[in-house]
């Protein structure tokens, strides 16, 4: 009889998945790990310094928010751990800690928690700290020191117009943030967390090419001595500044991209165009934090526009 089957209701999600969004930050911890190692046999003990102040400011400031605010404690699913972790390897080594955790305090509780958590937040929150750092303490986050010797990095070099060591950049002894000077170190994390499922190619790749034929085509009007499609200049572009620890580490964060595929490609194609722009005809040598957060304000016109309609739902009349 129908009337003895026991049906079991529930609310949605109905299709779950052994994944948690613990583990997915515990594995992109896990995968920045080479980056920040890295960074702190380059930069010595300013970096490790650096990373412990931002990493734990950010934890702190997430369990007291959500304590006084008699809110569920959500610092054991590592989103405070990674926000902290990629804020540190976007800061010079040079910068005193208090800043890196003026940062954290920032971007947990202004750009995350304020507006309502992980997966409310409207934009990434460590290069939302970034962007407040660069903003507050231009000076201080500019200033890159290598080797006890403070001096350009190899991207305002290039903006310039003087010649660099691409194989120092590939290899990352060179000025920078603590984070992104290594590609090998940003490589082998995004390598793990491509095979681990976490990430695909899809807004990375789509980053990567878009800037790649953005700098061919158009570093030749910046520096009229580079030919168009100069492979050195575009290596030297790709090994240089952010772009590698952004695209594979930051723009792929869940909460702040489109969750279409149609929208992800126009999500990537756009960070490579604003990215180019920014370093080829802004007045910083760099721009890929400014490219993501505005791409980030972006994802709910790029959401509305790719979403595919469902069946029966806007058909010609």
């Amino acid at each position: 009889m129908l009337s003895d089957i026991k049906l079991k209701m529930s609310s949605s999600p109905h299709i779950r998945s052994k994944t948690t969004s613990a583990n997915i930050m515990l594995m992109v911890t896990i995968a920045l790990l080479p980056a920040a190692a890295f960074g702190v046999y380059n930069f010595k003990l300013p970096a490790l310094i650096m990373l412990i102040s931002t990493t734990v400011s950010a934890v702190l400031t997430e369990y007291i928010y959500q304590k006084l605010m008699h809110k569920k404690i959500t610092v054991n699913d590592f989103s405070a751990v990674v926000t902290g972790l990629l804020l540190g390897l976007n800061m010079p080594a040079s910068a005193p800690w208090w800043m890196g955790a003026l940062g954290s305090v920032f971007g947990i509780l202004v750009v995350k928690q304020l507006f309502g958590g992980l997966g409310q937040n409207f934009m990434n929150p460590a290069l939302g700290a970034r962007c407040f750092l660069l903003i507050s303490f231009t000076g201080q986050m500019t200033n890159f020191i290598y080797d006890g010797v403070s001096g350009p990095t190899p991207l305002a070099l290039l903006k310039s117009g003087e010649s660099v060591d691409t194989m120092s950049m590939l290899i990352g002894t060179i000025p920078g943030t603590i984070g992104e000077t290594s590609v090998f170190a940003i490589i082998i994390g995004a390598i793990f967390l491509i095979l681990m499922g976490v990430i695909d190619l899809r807004i990375p790749g789509t980053y990567i090419a878009v800037f790649a034929v953005f700098v061919g085509i158009f570093g030749h009007f910046q520096n009229p001595d580079i030919g168009f499609f100069d492979p050195q200049y575009i290596t030297a572009h790709l090994c240089g500044g952010g772009i590698m620890l952004g695209a594979w580490f930051m723009a792929t964060d869940y909460v702040t991209s489109p969750i279409t595929k149609t929208g992800q490609l126009v999500y990537g194609a756009l960070l490579g165009i604003l990215t180019g722009l920014f370093r080829l005809f802004g007045g910083s040598a760099e721009g890929v934090s400014y490219a993501i957060i505005i791409s980030n304000l972006l994802v709910p016109l790029i959401e509305r526009v790719t979403l595919p309609k469902p069946f029966g739902k806007g058909g010609e009349k």
